[in-house]
């Protein structure tokens, strides 16, 4: 058995590493909550700039549909069916500027639950073909 000052000795020593672990384990917490607080920040950082590439990208393909536009024949048969091509063309990139990758990921989540069957085969199409090309 301990005597009275080691006791007491043994006690402060017991209480001072009761007092390091809460420290140490405070400490941990404060780091880990920084950690998870710039883990999030840069993954909204990189969320924000895969949108603006998105807009950009849309940017760039609207101006297509548009010099498609100018540049093709506006009668006939060849006029009308490249009119409608620049038409869609222009449209898709006016849908990635407004929409971005964030509204375009919502919007296949919507179709994907709307038609889960064909979104599934779509997706064996997709895998078979992929499998296929990496064969090669």
């Amino acid at each position: 058995m301990m005597s009275g000052p080691e006791k007491k000795e043994w006690d402060q020593a017991v209480g001072k590493a009761k007092e390091a672990a809460t420290s140490a384990g405070e400490v941990a917490c404060h780091a880990t909550s920084a950690v998870g607080a710039m883990a999030s920040r840069a993954v909204c950082d990189i969320g924000k700039e895969a949108d603006q590439l998105t807009a950009n990208a849309g940017t760039c393909i609207e101006g297509l549909g548009d010099r498609l536009s100018k540049n093709a024949p506006h009668s006939g048969i060849l006029g009308n069916t490249s009119q409608a091509v620049a038409g869609a063309v222009k449209e898709s990139g006016e849908y990635l500027q407004g929409a971005k990758l964030s509204g375009m990921t919502e919007d296949v989540a919507h179709l994907v639950r709307r038609n889960p069957i064909p979104a599934v085969l779509i997706a064996i199409g997709l895998g078979w073909f992929i499998a296929r090309n990496l064969k090669t």
